[in-house]
């Protein structure tokens, strides 16, 4: 049985059923978090964003800004221009989120270099 961290919590993210999954399911993934990070900086339109974030495919950028969108995360706003002007924007939500998870980019960059040479040592075992 889970018990939660405070005895008066409605949620547990040890609980298969627990809604929360959904919030980790966004932390751990990688586009969500590039998004974020490129989105705290000002609004950006949809090819901006998927030229500065190398490697992402317009359909997996476009499946992540929904869920982002669903979420509360990021907004989305339409221009009434020829052809339409599509801008995302992150939302205040959407900051709380980055600010909690960009501490673990800059681990990503601070660490690289170590965590590849204990991938060299263990493979090399």
């Amino acid at each position: 049985m889970n018990i939660p961290v405070n005895p008066g919590d409605r949620y547990d993210v040890y609980c298969a059923a627990c809604p929360t999954r959904m919030v980790l399911d966004r932390i751990a993934d990688k586009w969500a978090m590039l998004i974020l990070g490129r989105l705290a900086r000002q609004p950006v339109r949809f090819n901006q964003l998927r030229r500065e974030i190398d490697g992402v495919s317009q359909k997996v950028l476009s499946q992540t800004l929904k869920r982002l969108e669903r979420d509360g995360l990021i907004a989305r706003a339409v221009f009434a221009t020829v052809p339409v002007t599509v801008e995302y924007s992150i939302t205040p939500l959407g900051e709380t989120l980055n600010d909690a998870v960009a501490a673990l980019r800059t681990w990503a960059e601070t660490h690289i270099e170590t965590v590849l040479e204990a991938q060299r040592r263990y493979d090399k075992a």
